[in-house]
């Protein structure tokens, strides 16, 4: 039996979210129905990041154990054939190290969130992208963001169905760029509690349409209080960029009293 690790990128607008359920089909679950379609194999496939409705990702990773003994390359090229029609692509294959797991392996996560910035409706990013029509301040945003950088309780900016043991996390980096209409969000850590990168983001839009300061935004975070944060932002903007595996680093962080697994985001 081969391990191997899988680097998808999917559109996440026809699914329930990453993770099996029963009111809808998710992309676990066309993915191992590819997995058997290819094999007759029926194993399970478990990802780094549990994605939520809606959410995207352009660097999902994930593990599956096939018996058959088969190169890489063939496991892409015929999970890639028996995914098809759905919006789900398998970019690499490779035979994973000992001791590789897709979720708990993982040392960090990278994440990005598009706002389009402009009143006309969306033609080509329609699901793809959050339209918000009046008018952001980016430099503000990214003023207030700076706010959230570091090893914080971010119990304002969890949903109330989060499941982690601990509302503490360390957000290695938050920042806010604009190129014409889009605005940027780009979010990295070793793991994020259950919505917090949306909330942070529909956080951070309050801040651009000037009804929050950045000062605000501190408040929220030291309030420790869900009911004070922002809104949670749509979740067709947010997309799974990377998943990282290297080392943990030696930066201070006391990662015994995070939790290594993502949750839905």
């Amino acid at each position: 039996m081969t391990r191997y690790k899988l680097t998808l990128e999917y559109d996440g607008e026809p699914f329930v979210g990453w993770q099996r359920q029963d009111n809808g089909l998710s992309v676990q679950q066309v993915v191992e129905d590819a997995v058997f379609g290819f094999c007759g194999e029926r194993t399970l496939v478990q990802a780094a990041g549990r994605t939520d409705a809606g959410v995207h990702a352009r660097g999902q990773v994930a593990h599956v154990d096939i018996v058959r003994d088969t190169r890489p390359d063939v496991v892409r090229d015929a999970l890639n054939f028996h995914l098809k029609p759905h919006p789900v692509a398998v970019i690499a294959a490779e035979a994973a190290p000992a001791g590789f797991h897709a979720r708990f392996s993982a040392t960090g996560r990278r994440y990005q969130y598009r706002i389009v910035n402009r009143r006309a409706r969306l033609a080509l990013d329609a699901g793809r992208a959050w339209l918000v029509s009046a008018p952001l301040d980016a430099t503000a945003m990214a003023a207030a963001a700076r706010r959230l950088v570091g090893r914080h309780d971010f119990t304002s900016f969890r949903s109330t169905a989060c499941q982690a043991a601990s509302p503490l996390k360390t957000l290695d980096r938050l920042e806010v760029t604009r190129s014409g209409a889009e605005v940027r969000i780009e979010a990295a850590a070793r793991s994020f509690l259950h919505n917090q990168v949306r909330i942070m983001v529909g956080t951070l839009k309050l801040v651009g349409e000037g009804k929050w300061t950045a000062d605000d935004v501190s408040a929220v975070l030291a309030a420790r209080d869900r009911e004070r944060g922002g809104p949670t932002a749509p979740p067709e903007g947010l997309y799974l960029m990377a998943v990282r595996y290297d080392a943990p680093s030696a930066a201070g962080h006391d990662l015994q009293a995070e939790d290594a697994a993502d949750d839905e985001v």
